[in-house]
């Protein structure tokens, strides 16, 4: 059965955006990837911005996915934490791996934009989740603690990229132990 235009155009939009960048790829390179009509874009998505906020959204539910499922291999609570970074380091292995989607649109995107709050959104659920591992594993202070663990989870996706290191997320999961040593008893 063959996908719907919507799927289709998402399917393209996630191909092309991840690897050339959103404002380097037209519509007109997304509809013939996708294999539609120009119509079947705007009819769907009204515009570039609201099919850009669409391939995000999705790369935020599956990026939502795999994190979870990987926490939720553990039971010990500091292992599930540390498994966030597990699951960036599986991410960073892949040889398709170009760095974080939401830093490299939000770049490109205008500030207060669709774009803009897509990215906003993906990064309050990471921190959000680091929230609750951090209080599940003891925090005295867990959003100080999330906070910590945020910037080496961002840090490890700006390594892995830049210095094509998939071994930065088992630097960044070191840090991150050492962080939750000191702040758990």
């Amino acid at each position: 059965m063959r996908a719907s235009a919507r799927e289709r155009l998402l399917a393209a939009a996630n191909e092309l955006f991840y690897a050339e960048g959103v404002n380097s790829v037209g519509i007109d390179q997304v509809i013939k990837q996708a294999g539609v009509a120009k119509a079947s874009l705007y009819n769907t998505f009204g515009s570039k911005e609201e099919l850009v906020k669409a391939y995000l959204q999705s790369r935020h539910a599956r990026t939502t996915e795999r994190l979870n499922a990987a926490v939720d291999r553990h039971t010990d609570p500091v292992e599930r934490l540390l498994a966030v970074f597990d699951a960036q380091g599986e991410t960073f292995a892949q040889p398709d791996f170009r760095g974080c989607a939401f830093i490299s649109a939000s770049a490109e995107a205008p500030a207060g934009g669709l774009v803009e709050r897509a990215a906003d959104d993906y990064r309050h659920d990471v921190r959000a989740l680091l929230v609750r591992l951090a209080r599940e594993a003891g925090a005295p202070d867990p959003a100080t603690l999330a906070h910590q663990l945020h910037l080496l989870y961002d840090g490890a996706g700006i390594n892995a990229w830049m210095d094509h290191d998939p071994a930065a997320a088992g630097a960044a999961s070191a840090a991150a132990a050492a962080l939750l040593d000191s702040q758990i008893q």
